[in-house]
């Protein structure tokens, strides 16, 4: 009973800290199995302590000493929060009860496993693994790595609650092993890949299994000559180039988002990344998905064939459903030759609408560019104060970044082209990358942009990281709006983005602790929210909705459409136990 009244408001609270092992936990009554955590040596990687650790393996003590920690916030309220007649708890009643997120929801809670039955769900999980043929413990409990699969230091929205275990599955049978027991006592299950979202997408707002495909990170198959590859989901896509480029096969993947992002994750939030101005997005690019349902059905979307009309476009389904309606475990992917040639370029501006108006050019006449990025003078400052790309030194003024690939010949002819564009809008000096190196340099302040604003935090500062995406014909209103309300209201924002296909991202410094600042934050973004839908636009370009944006997508497509969304979810995960809390709640 200690364990359970002094922890959960020291759960409550997010912290940049991972967990260290508690007194509570490391002196565990006797008899409780201590040592290295399932997945430990190649999870833990990732995480780092200030102090000792200790990882609890699975067993009665320790689901029980787990489940007063993190389950009391999760499985607990979760399975409470329906009164018998149906209506949903107030929460004003109690405390817990209330998650950090911008959009709030006040749709009631599906009723989840008890403690005594996540501890009979857990042991029957590794059983039916062990009888599988893996005789590894798959299942961890340990505290740093509960903080790790359910808070993320650059989301900008985090539920109060951890799962309660994590599971290290080493292949698509076992997590249809584990999907078809928490289905069996209604348990949550979270899928896990590179943990770089930014919507709280992998959070466990109810607790529950988080489902980490560490060891699901292997090429299955290689088919050079269709210009297709089938992968397992927590290969990263700098990895997956790498080995392309390796085998000497001429091809690549080319979705670029952010440096960590694995396939998985890319797939369930359907992201794009630099590249998408001319490649587009994760969509565009998955030909068939293994996929594992909730009551642990496997089944795949589609054959090999680059086309098919065969029924349902069940790919469209899936990509973009951040695991709330299933599982994928393997995705075969199209890939593209890599081009003869490459060029980066860059180039300044007095204002962003000059900048936006040089950008709007360029795509209104066609020039096939490979990519075309904006960041505003407040972003390139923070490029140039976090360091990563030292010694240079940036202008800091609104600047554009061209990608150019093709032909020798293309790429001289597109080069000219956006020169004379840029040059009719105010642009500077057009920036030649004069070889690789140079390219890597001049493109790493844009793919930097982010670290280098988290690498400025101080004390309990937080970046609160989210996009909108518009018609390329509004983007420099909503930028220039967005930009004054942000001044107007004392805050230090930057604004970088995608401006060829119209999606930007804000980044803004907050001091969490300051309820004040806080409220600032959260009104600026809704603001930037409301005006791109009133422009036609989306809430989210290539973030996703996640935990932090289920309103504003309401905002959106209106709640006819939603309803539609919900019947879907409804009919593939009756028991709302596939990333519940994600896009979307129980109506």
């Amino acid at each position: 009973m200690m364990l359970a009244r002094a922890l959960p408001g020291r759960l409550a609270r997010p912290s940049r800290r991972l967990f260290s092992s508690s007194r509570t936990l490391r002196d565990l009554p006797a008899g409780t199995k201590s040592g290295a955590g399932p997945g430990a040596a190649k999870a833990s990687s990732a995480s780092s302590s200030s102090g000792p650790s200790t990882s609890l393996r699975w067993s009665g003590q320790s689901v029980v000493a787990l489940t007063a920690t993190a389950g009391v916030l999760g499985f607990g309220l979760a399975s409470l929060s329906l009164t018998p007649g149906g209506k949903a708890e107030d929460s004003s009643r109690n405390p817990l009860k209330k998650k950090l997120m911008l959009f709030d929801n006040k749709t009631p809670t599906p009723v989840y496993a008890t403690l005594d039955e996540m501890k009979a769900a857990l042991s029957e999980i590794q059983r039916e693994i062990q009888r599988n043929g893996n005789q590894e413990d798959i299942i961890s409990t340990e505290a740093e790595d509960l903080h790790r699969h359910g808070y993320s230091e650059w989301s900008s929205s985090n539920p109060d609650t951890l799962p309660v275990a994590v599971a290290y599955p080493r292949s698509t049978a076992e997590v249809a092993i584990i999907a078809r027991v928490c289905h069996n006592y209604r348990i949550p299950i979270i899928a896990y890949s590179g943990g770089s979202s930014l919507e709280g997408n992998f959070s466990a707002p109810y607790g529950g299994v988080s489902v980490d495909f560490a060891y699901m990170d292997q090429i299955v198959q290689f088919n050079k000559e269709d210009m297709d590859i089938v992968v397992q989901p927590s290969i990263g896509w700098q990895d997956l180039n790498a080995q392309l480029l390796e085998m000497g096969s001429g091809l690549f993947f080319p979705i670029d988002p952010g440096p960590n992002a694995k396939i998985g994750g890319m797939v369930g939030t359907n992201c794009s990344g630099t590249n998408a101005v001319k490649y587009g997005t994760m969509k565009d690019w998955v030909i068939n998905l293994t996929i594992v349902l909730a009551d642990g059905t496997i089944i795949k979307t589609r054959r090999r064939p680059r086309k098919s009309s065969a029924g349902y476009n069940l790919n469209g389904l899936f990509v973009g459903s951040e695991g709330t309606l299933g599982i994928v475990t393997e995705a075969t992917l199209k890939l593209a030759v890599i081009p003869e040639e490459f060029s980066v370029a860059v180039v300044t501006f007095p204002t962003i609408r000059d900048a936006a108006s040089a950008a709007a050019g360029v795509m209104q006449n066609g020039i096939p560019i490979a990519a075309m990025e904006v960041m505003d003078e407040v972003q390139m400052k923070v490029v140039n104060l976090g360091g990563a790309t030292a010694p240079r030194v940036w202008k800091e003024a609104p600047t554009l970044f061209f990608k150019f690939s093709g032909t020798k010949q293309s790429v001289a002819e597109n080069v000219a082209r956006v020169q004379a564009i840029t040059q009719a809008n105010k642009g500077g000096d057009f920036e030649f990358a004069k070889d690789e190196r140079e390219q890597k340099l001049l493109w790493s302040a844009r793919k930097e942009s982010l670290w280098s604003m988290l690498a400025l935090r101080k004390g309990s500062e937080e970046v609160w990281s989210t996009d909108v995406a518009v018609p390329f014909s509004r983007l420099a209103d909503l930028i220039e709006i967005s930009k004054k309300e942000m001044d107007e209201l004392g805050l230090f924002a930057s604004i970088l983005g995608h401006i060829g296909d119209g999606n930007f991202h804000e980044s803004i410094m907050y001091n969490r602790s300051d309820p004040a600042e806080l409220a600032k934050v959260e009104r600026c973004v809704k603001n930037m929210v409301k005006r791109a839908i009133e422009m036609d636009g989306t809430c989210t370009g290539e973030h996703s909705i996640g935990w932090g944006k289920k309103e504003a997508l309401e905002w959106e497509v209106g709640p006819d459409t939603l309803a539609v969304m919900r019947q879907l979810k409804q009919a593939l995960d009756p028991r709302w136990i596939m990333n519940p809390g994600k896009i979307m709640d129980l109506a």
